[in-house]
């Protein structure tokens, strides 16, 4: 089973986009419709269209989304994702190259003997 994540830009970004777009509709009505006619109510309406959906963003909780992330959770006949079973974290070569991380940290210092220990334990549990 699929699961759809709404990716929404944050409050800053949506501010910024907002008066950005005021710049923009301002622009429009005063120098562009003026100037080139069809085209400046063109852009007027984009403006408008960006400066609405930045403000939706900026001053709402929900807000509307720019993207979206599907992340396939479909289980395969052992029981794992098929994410998991690609990408493991407690398995295989993920944890051969955990126990040699910690060994190394312990050899040059930056861990102590029972860190290495309690660390080379816990690695060890997620076989």
């Amino acid at each position: 089973m699929s699961k759809k994540i709404k990716v929404k830009p944050g409050k800053t970004q949506s501010m910024v986009g907002f008066c950005a777009g005021l710049v923009f509709c301002f622009l429009g009505l005063f120098v562009v419709m003026p100037m080139m006619g069809t085209f400046g109510i063109f852009w007027t309406a984009v403006a408008v269209i960006i400066t609405a959906a930045h403000g939706i963003n900026a001053f709402s909780e929900k807000g509307i989304s720019s993207h979206e992330i599907i992340v396939d959770d479909e289980e395969e006949g052992d029981g794992q994702t098929k994410e998991r079973r690609t990408a493991p974290e407690g398995s295989g070569r993920s944890i051969e190259l955990r126990l040699k991380k910690a060994e190394e940290l312990y050899q040059t210092g930056v861990i102590t003997r029972e860190e290495y220990e309690e660390k080379r334990k816990e690695i060890l549990q997620d076989l």
